[in-house]
């Protein structure tokens, strides 16, 4: 194989030049060197390790945290004829010893490993007995305890510094603040010289948050026009997830649950289904897709207030890994916000580790609540910056604000005078002087809070009371009835009278709310185009049911985009189709030029 990284690119991966700072990582590693790569999912960060373990001499040792993960990135590799392997538990015995054979007698391009099982007794051993031609951490925020996934094994991996001394490192990321990145870098030993920061915009995701209201129905009516499609939606609790899951399967789509409740067979069953089908939406905790690799993923819904923007970003981010049109979307309400707050609070954690915690929560509901294009408020948090998006729901329809400083008074003296004990709708209710059987068995109708917010609706007071507990003025009982108290911040405000300005709720949404674009991959062709486009993708599902394998791992949908609209009649043409390497041109031409010549 050739040694020029170029000419690599092409023969094996199908792609004619490199994108973004690729070439200068790749050049960078070649020549020996470590290199920290912080890169936005879906930008290429593979590549980074594949090909200059294919230039240099020797094992390229890839580091992974999912065995699911690793067994996708083999088998796309094998694809496109690279020798690939992943070594871990589930391997049978002579299964592991062929291996190990592959690797002494260099037969093998890149090995995959977990850290769990490259830090068992032997294993690095071993490996030190070979030539290796780099060392890559994958996921490397794992390994920082300031990371949103921090895992354990991943500290360990300061070994390989002294295991491998002279081999070059590389850790690699698409979710890494400042001290998640600081942190990195000290561990592995990495000089900040060798950073690659290669932004973490994702231009093809369209972000919408919105106040909870009815969960299910702003959840359908995201969901309406995208059966068809695969997807995410993210819930906060076990519970949750089964209800929702099924109650999606009630309205027509193929919904599937994944938590870490589940039996371990079960949740690897749902698992390999969203890989290898089409349309399937997975109702998932957090417990699911840490390096899923699945590229036609269309969409992204949070049911619930996620922990912090490491974390929305690092999930919203499983959408539109190829680059197509994709969409995310985010509900949240004040109990999502206390319930936050309460997991803080109840932890083992460090006073630090909840102070840092509490911050990125914090950071999070200045995300919810800005008024400001969503993009420049989540990429300013990384240290990024672009112009205003025009593709989030904060461009598409700014909201409006107003000086809430008297509506915060009003309720918080509401809160006090009622005795700090009860929830959200009843001190709602006491504003705006409702009759109520409840209210006048306390007495509050004859209090001085009782009516004074007519001036506001009951859904304009629901946001006001939201945004109070965003902005830490009001504290919520979860442990009890979801009572309502006032927190030291609001005893300030109440004291200092700062002014408040909070966002006029958006008008209740009827029917469709998405923006007009489809975000479907075939929704800029022509007719004749995405029908051929439909027989290419059910010959791409009838070859990977054969070998038993997902279907992106054949073709992502962008390469047979490209086949539906160029319509190559020759292998030659073929070749020049992007993401067609030498290997699966020997594999697949002739199955998908029939298929192109049938719809001439």
């Amino acid at each position: 194989m050739t040694t020029d990284p170029t000419q690599i690119l092409k023969t094996v991966y199908g792609y004619e030049a490199f994108r973004g700072r690729q070439a200068e990582i790749v050049d960078h590693v070649i020549d020996g060197n470590n290199a920290f790569v912080l890169m936005p999912t879906g930008g290429g960060k593979s590549l980074c390790y594949q090909i200059p373990a294919l230039c240099r001499p020797g094992l390229g040792l890839v580091v992974s945290p999912l065995i699911a993960l690793m067994a996708d990135q083999v088998a796309a590799l094998r694809q496109a004829g690279v020798r690939a392997a992943a070594l871990n538990s589930d391997l049978p015995p002579e299964e592991r010893r062929a291996l190990w054979r592959s690797v002494f007698d260099g037969t093998l391009d890149l090995l995959y490993v977990a850290p769990e099982t490259l830090l068992r007794p032997g294993v690095a051993d071993r490996l030190r007995e070979t030539r290796l031609s780099l060392v890559a951490i994958d996921e490397a925020h794992c390994l920082s305890q300031w990371g949103h996934d921090f895992r354990p094994h991943y500290r360990q991996l300061d070994a390989l510094v002294d295991l491998f001394p002279g081999t070059p490192r590389m850790a690699l990321t698409a979710t890494a603040d400042a001290p998640t990145r600081a942190e990195i870098l000290s561990h592995l030993q990495i000089d900040e010289r060798d950073s690659f920061i290669a932004g973490f915009d994702r231009p093809n995701i369209r972000y919408a948050i919105e106040e909870k209201d009815n969960p299910r129905r702003q959840l359908m009516r995201f969901l309406e026009s995208r059966k068809g499609e695969s997807g995410i939606v993210y819930c906060l609790s076990k519970r949750r997830t089964e209800e929702t899951a099924a109650w999606l399967r009630e309205q027509g789509y193929n919904a599937l649950p994944y938590h870490g409740g589940m039996d371990k067979g079960a949740r690897e069953t749902n698992q390999t289904r969203f890989q290898r089908e089409e349309a399937v939406v997975m109702v998932a905790t957090i417990a699911f897709g840490m390096g899923i690799d699945k590229p036609d993923v269309r969409f992204v819904a949070h049911i619930d207030l996620p922990g912090s923007i490491e974390a929305y970003y690092q999930e919203t981010g499983r959408a539109g890994r190829d680059g197509l049109p994709s969409e995310a979307l985010m509900l949240y309400g004040f109990e999502d916000i206390a319930l936050r707050r309460r997991f803080i609070d109840e932890s083992e954690a460090s006073d630090q580790r909840k102070r840092m915690e509490l911050q990125k929560l914090d950071a999070l509901l200045g995300l919810a609540e800005t008024a400001q294009c969503r993009r420049q408020v989540l990429l300013a948090y990384f240290g990024d910056e672009c112009a205003p998006c025009g593709n989030c729901d904060i461009c598409a329809s700014p909201p409006q604000r107003f000086d809430g400083t008297i509506a915060a008074q009003k309720a918080l003296s509401c809160i006090y005078r009622t005795g700090e004990r009860f929830g959200q709708a009843y001190i709602v209710s006491v504003l705006l002087g409702e009759e109520d059987e409840r209210i006048a068995r306390f007495g509050h109708d004859r209090i001085s809070t009782y009516g004074i917010g007519k001036e506001h609706d009951q859904r304009t007071w629901r946001s006001i009371l939201r945004q109070m507990i965003a902005h830490g003025l009001v504290n919520v009982d979860l442990a009890g009835h979801g009572g309502l108290s006032i927190s030291e911040g609001g005893r300030r405000f109440l004291k200092e009278k700062p002014v408040l300005m909070l966002r006029t709720p958006r008008p209740a949404a009827k029917g469709r709310s998405r923006s007009a674009a489809r975000t479907e991959a075939a929704s800029a062709l022509a007719p004749a185009d995405a029908a051929l486009f439909k027989a290419l993708r059910e010959k791409r599902i009838e070859i990977a049911r054969e070998q038993n394998l997902p279907p992106y791992v054949i073709f992502h949908d962008r390469t047979l985009i490209e086949m539906a609209t160029t319509r190559p009649a020759s292998r030659h043409a073929m070749a020049g189709i992007s993401g067609i390497g030498e290997a699966k041109l020997d594999r697949y031409a002739a199955a998908f030029l029939e298929v192109i010549a049938s719809h001439g």
